[in-house]
């Protein structure tokens, strides 16, 4: 069985393998295409002629391949960024080692960044994760990524976009409309988590409306009459990640969410926020090993201070690729049980399915490269 189990893993890399090349070489075909179509159009004689010829370069690239003019507008940008920023990537990519999805974010990545030597450790560092995780982690690792290598320049764009804070209303049909707020990801975040925890206690005992549905209403009861009377006062759990030599000022930088998914600059967690309001939690790691915890217990079951930390830390469940929110996940013993210990080194965060996936033994840590992903290697850069 064992044989015919690895076997099969086998046919699915080949597949995936076979699938990333022939993306890779759709790409391709579609750069070389307008390239040639660009040298014959650069020596016609009419400038209008060549204008005309050359807008038509995607929409005949779009009707061979049944893309529209955007999809094929959007893939040179994706292949002409990568391969003169990220050659290595490019090259994995013509590999099939990396699909067309993770190019994109690092492609997006690439935009990012405003320094060759930037690109260049980009183009180095983003491979080696891209091949053993899965597109939704590399996409949170670029970002922590972009923040971390260029500091000053995420710190200017992140106060250019605060300037642009707003919150917009938009009518549909059936009676209902989108009311948006574009705001800082620290208070964004605030919000939703005061309104997911008093949106989970419960009214009484005949409330049948869904957990989203008095999360709406209690998002409208807040903001036209204030606070309501029949609940207690909320406060939202809100946990950032701080480096000692950024929270000291030694160097600019970033606090990051628990679930890598957002970031802001380190003044705007220091400064600006509520204690009244929202109680953050802020995690100070190590710059180089990134180490958050170092207590250990005697008994089986975390206490309430290592088990919020560790859910704080990892975020989400740490299968690769699942992104069930660390709250809402069991604290699994990584060597079980008596024998490992009770402590933030031999725990983390599984959900309910792959907890029990991993308590059957047959939860397998292996990712489309076929490697092995060494769990403490999953939040580093």
């Amino acid at each position: 069985m064992e044989e015919l189990v690895g076997a099969a893993v086998d046919d699915l890399e080949l597949v995936s393998r076979s699938l990333a090349q022939a993306e890779a070489a759709s790409f391709a075909a579609m750069v070389r295409y307008r390239d040639v179509e660009e040298a014959r159009i650069g020596e016609l004689d009419s400038s209008m002629r060549a204008l005309v010829e050359r807008s038509m370069i995607a929409m005949e690239i779009g009707q061979a391949m049944g893309l529209s003019e955007h999809q094929v507008v959007s893939r040179f940008a994706v292949a002409d960024r990568v391969i003169e920023h990220a050659p290595a990537c490019w090259a994995a990519f013509c590999d099939g080692l990396i699909d067309a999805a993770r190019v994109r974010e690092i492609s997006t990545g690439l935009d990012r960044l405003e320094r060759e030597s930037s690109w260049a450790l980009l183009d180095e560092k983003a491979l080696a994760y891209a091949t053993t995780h899965t597109t939704s982690e590399l996409r949170a690792w670029i970002k922590r990524f972009v923040t971390r290598v260029e500091p000053d320049e995420a710190l200017d764009r992140a106060e250019k976009a605060r300037e642009q804070r707003h919150v917009s209303l938009h009518h549909l049909e059936d009676g209902m409309s989108w009311l948006s707020a574009y705001l800082p990801s620290h208070q964004a975040a605030a919000v939703m988590k005061r309104l997911d925890r008093a949106a989970r206690i419960p009214v009484d005992d005949e409330d049948d409306r869904t957990l989203p549905q008095r999360t709406a209403d209690l998002f409208v009861s807040w903001l036209t009459h204030g606070e309501t009377t029949d609940l207690p006062t909320i406060t939202g759990d809100v946990a950032v990640t701080i480096e000692a030599d950024v929270l000291t000022g030694l160097i600019d930088g970033h606090a990051e969410s628990s679930d890598g998914e957002w970031s802001v600059p380190v003044s705007w967690i220091l400064d600006e926020i509520d204690p009244d309001d929202t109680f953050w939690h802020r995690i100070v790691t190590d710059p180089v090993t990134s180490d958050v915890l170092a207590h250990d217990y005697v008994g089986r079951f975390a206490p309430e201070t290592l088990a919020k930390a560790i859910r704080f830390r990892d975020g989400v469940c740490r299968a690769p690729g699942c992104r069930v929110p660390a709250g809402r996940c069991d604290l699994d013993h990584r060597e079980p049980w008596p024998t490992g210990p009770t402590n933030g080194d031999n725990m983390w965060a599984l959900c309910r399915r792959h907890h029990s996936m991993k308590g059957h033994d047959v939860l397998r840590w292996i990712l489309p490269s076929g490697r092995e992903v060494p769990a403490d290697t999953l939040l580093a850069i």
